[in-house]
């Protein structure tokens, strides 16, 4: 039934999209139709599978980042209230500033290589991931952290175990659902960072081959190398989300899979 819906979707969106080529009569560098963009992906599909492999190592390498440091920041931030006061803040500017008009900065800093768009990425994901965590750890029930202080009176542990057993055992393990919406919205906006490194500067990827054929007026390229671009973002988002839901079986989702 799903992939019954997914179809009718999809068809549907290419009927529109032919019928508006077809009734404004537009040229094929302005608007191609579906089938001059299907026919350009068959003719440079190795040109368009080694520009993907490309962007999908600097996304894949930007999620891993991305997800590591705002894990990190948001148990440091959680477990001291001093480096909440200074460091929210600093994580909040850094969001402040387009990511335009850092792009050229990171290329400069970095060179054309993967490393700039790979930080790119990096810092477009660690935002929700370290906000949606923190909010998790932060939203744990008083009770429960009531009772773990009152069970951890009784023992004789130091400062650093009891903890590490508080956040093991009740803060974390609760948090994880806020955790999980992170990163589905950190898998969505992924390629986003990838690609704007790629348009300021870059000799490989798909945001390099769109601009390449944007500038040769290759519009069939071009729109193949978005909808590959697509495609990309799609599978990574729904292998996420199937991962986070087989990883949190103790607390089901109440919706269906999408």
């Amino acid at each position: 039934m799903r992939f019954l819906r997914w179809f009718i979707t999809l068809t549907g969106l290419l009927g529109i999209w032919a019928f508006i080529v077809w009734i404004t009569d537009l040229p094929k560098f302005i608007l191609p139709t579906p089938l001059q963009v299907f026919g350009s992906f068959l003719e440079r599909y190795e040109i368009l599978f080694h520009h993907a492999q490309t962007t999908l190592l600097e996304i894949v390498l930007g999620l891993t980042l991305g997800i590591t440091f705002g894990i990190l920041s948001a148990l440091m931030i959680s477990m001291h209230r001093g480096a909440r006061q200074w460091f929210m803040p600093v994580l909040i500017a850094s969001q402040a500033v387009p990511v335009f008009a850092i792009a050229p900065l990171l290329v400069l800093w970095f060179d054309y290589g993967i490393t700039s768009k790979v930080v790119m990425a990096t810092l477009i994901i660690y935002f929700p991931v370290t906000v949606s965590f923190l909010d998790g750890l932060n939203r744990t029930p008083p009770a429960l952290l009531d009772l773990a202080r009152l069970m951890q009176q009784q023992g004789k542990a130091g400062w650093l175990m009891k903890t590490w057993r508080l956040y093991r055992y009740i803060r974390v393990p609760h948090a994880l659902p806020s955790l999980a919406s992170g990163m589905r919205v950190a898998t969505a906006v992924a390629p986003i960072g990838a690609v704007v490194g790629e348009w300021v500067g870059s000799s490989s990827g798909l945001g390099y081959l769109m601009l390449h054929a944007n500038g040769r007026m290759q519009t069939d390229l071009l729109f193949a190398s978005l909808l590959t671009l697509t495609v990309i973002a799609i599978a990574l988002f729904y292998l996420m989300d199937f991962l986070l839901r087989r990883a949190l079986v103790w607390q089901p989702d109440q919706t269906p899979p999408l």
